[in-house]
């Protein structure tokens, strides 16, 4: 479990292939007591194994699902990517949660500044649209955002100058792909509605029926 509050920038030192899957090695510095095998950290949004840490970083294992779901596999050395620490309970949860299972990628399809703000619009695959809410959560290869403007195939973010300067975002350009996770509590909502045969807008009824 992770909140999108990225605690470093890594740099990929390499990306081998071998069979269906691959393994990166990724130059870091992370706070805290060194990494340890096994642990979980977030790689541009993507939660991953520590496979053998290092006194410089990490290496860890690529599946085949996360080669097809994410952006890892576009990698190459000198790459700069987003990295988190998992949660420890009692930690401060300043993002949303967030659990590095990417749900897809999503193209960039505009970046506008404004001084030393920028606002990104991102495709919007329609597969995940009914688990995006204007002023919801969503995390952008990695990092915990707020749904400024939705609309049909796209959502955009409000970047502060502290984000871009924290993550690889202020890298972004128009047709970059990113690691998109939708909110977790969006998910199981739609389950529930699925599996009931209500709609969003039924439950709402309801609420408001019950509230009166």
């Amino acid at each position: 479990m992770f909140s999108g509050m990225i605690v470093a920038i890594g740099e990929v030192r390499r990306l081998t292939s071998h069979g269906a899957g691959a393994t990166v090695e990724v130059t870091c510095h992370l706070p805290g007591e060194p990494v340890a095998g096994g642990e979980s950290v977030a790689v541009s949004g993507a939660c991953l194994t520590v496979r053998a840490p290092g006194s410089a970083g990490f290496s860890a294992d690529l599946s085949p699902e996360t080669l097809s779901r994410t952006t890892l596999g576009r990698l190459r050395p000198g790459s700069r990517v987003n990295l988190e620490r998992s949660l420890r309970l009692g930690d401060r949860l300043g993002g949303h949660l967030v659990l590095g299972h990417v749900d897809g990628t999503a193209a960039v399809l505009t970046v506008r500044e404004v001084q030393a703000f920028r606002t990104i619009r991102f495709e919007l695959p329609e597969a995940l649209a009914p688990e995006v809410a204007e002023k919801g959560s969503v995390a952008i290869d990695g990092v915990s955002l707020t749904v400024a403007a939705l609309g049909a195939g796209w959502l955009e973010v409000a970047l502060i100058p502290a984000t871009l300067a924290a993550t690889t975002v202020s890298a972004l350009r128009t047709g970059d792909r990113v690691n998109l996770e939708t909110d977790v509590l969006a998910k199981y909502v739609r389950r529930a509605l699925g599996r009931s045969g209500a709609s969003l807008e039924a439950l709402w009824e309801s609420f408001n029926r019950a509230e009166g």
